[in-house]
């Protein structure tokens, strides 16, 4: 019986001794997994880094499950052992690099000339418009098969109107002619009375072509001596008809502009310039029109003698170009395509891809070392061409990341605690 009851304490004694061993080991493997665990910051969508929770959730934008971002978090992809990396950096393998599409280049500074696309609107050059008006009330009689559009020819005969206060200046313009036809022929008088005989001839002439009377009429008149019935209206210059306001039977009244004609030998085109590219446009530049759809350019050049106009609809400045138009290819309130030479100084300049916007703030991704990039921030002057100069926070020689910015720029904020953008 005795020998009973020391088996059974041996054995309560090793069942202890094991229990108290295995709870040991187990506390102690429990107590190095939570000093081994990194904190968790919080939870963010692989998708849509921005957003980012407490707690875990779905994402609102993709219904992604948002994961865990941790304090001290391994880099699984690193460039290897022994390679080393800024606090702020991320690295990535040769192997992630080349699937994600990170394509690193060098900066430069360059200087050269830049195309600065424009787009513009063909208008007559106004020193070469002509409004037809008259200076008398009428009636127009006749009038020619010219309408908007059609090309004219110097003095081409366009209307004929009548007007009854036309007969005393026309009167007028004839008595003058036979004092000055005296005046030649008796020789008596002298050079002065010769001189105030021609300058009343001119000033009858004058107030017939204010009446609206063509030079030819009034040469007719100065070869017949005869009054005309009526009045005959021609074209001052050769062009195109960008108005015709009168038909037969209309009353006329003083003032009235019956056509109006542009010589289309040579245009205006007006571009629009964003105000960040005003300063690159300068007065004799050359530039290059392109009609849509007709693959021939039409050479042209900024006025040397305006400066670009603000239009306040628009909230752009318009430039001006002058062009030659032999062969009107180039009509009034044709949409063009501009091409403008603009050259740029000396400058550090990266692809447009290269540029990590967030907010107020411009970044760039620098290469630190092998598969190593670190985010810099940057100061950005002019885009052009696929372009951004940069004013600040680059050298000469520095390598960056010039595609793919857009899933580094993920990662890095995968791996980093919230910044507020500035």
């Amino acid at each position: 019986m005795r020998r009973v009851v020391y088996a059974l304490l041996l054995l309560a004694t090793i069942a202890a001794a094991f229990l108290a061993g295995f709870w040991s080991h187990q506390h102690a493997t429990v107590g190095a997994a939570a000093l081994r665990a990194p904190r968790i910051l919080h939870y963010a969508c692989p998708m849509h880094p921005a957003y980012r929770s407490d707690r875990p959730a779905d994402c609102p934008a993709c219904g992604m499950a948002l994961e865990p971002v941790y304090e001290d978090r391994g880099h699984a992809d690193a460039a290897g052992p022994g390679s080393a990396a800024p606090p702020a950096a991320i690295a990535i393998s040769a192997g992630t690099q080349q699937l994600i599409g990170v394509r690193v280049g060098t900066v430069e500074q360059i200087s050269g000339t830049e195309r600065l696309r424009l787009f513009g609107r063909v208008t007559p050059e106004e020193t070469r418009v002509y409004r037809i008006n008259v200076g008398v009330d009428g009636y127009i009689r006749e009038i020619s098969a010219v309408t908007t559009g059609s090309q004219v020819v110097r003095d081409q005969w366009l209307a004929t109107f009548s007007a009854p206060d036309t007969r005393q200046p026309i009167q007028a313009f004839l008595v003058t002619l036979d004092a000055l036809d005296r005046q030649a022929k008796s020789g008596a008088d002298s050079p002065v009375a010769l001189d105030v005989a021609r300058a009343g001839s001119e000033q009858a002439v004058d107030r017939l072509l204010t009446l609206g009377m063509s030079r030819v009429q009034v040469e007719e008149i100065r070869r017949t001596r005869l009054v005309p019935p009526s009045v005959q209206v021609t074209a001052p210059a050769e062009g195109f008809v960008l108005a015709r306001n009168v038909s037969t039977g209309q009353k006329l009244e003083k003032g009235t502009e019956l056509f109006r004609i542009a010589d289309l030998r040579r245009v205006w085109i007006l571009a629009d310039v964003a105000a960040r590219d005003a300063d690159f446009v300068r007065p004799g530049m050359t530039a290059e029109v392109t009609i849509p759809g007709r693959p021939t350019p039409i050479p042209a050049r900024v006025s040397r003698d305006v400066r670009p106009e603000f239009d306040p609809a628009a909230q752009s400045l318009k430039v001006r170009l002058e062009a030659e138009n032999p062969d009107y290819r180039l009509r009034p309130d044709m949409f063009v395509d501009v091409d403008l030479q603009s050259p740029y100084r000396a400058a550090i300049v990266v692809p447009d891809g290269a540029i990590v916007a967030s907010g107020l703030r411009n970044s760039v991704f620098v290469e630190r070392g092998p598969g190593s990039f670190e985010p810099l921030p940057v100061e950005i002057g002019r885009r052009f061409g696929g372009r951004v100069e940069i004013v600040k926070g680059l050298t000469p020689g520095d390598r960056i990341v010039v595609s793919g910015t857009f899933l580094l720029d993920s990662e890095s904020r995968m791996r980093t605690p919230d910044q507020p953008d500035h």
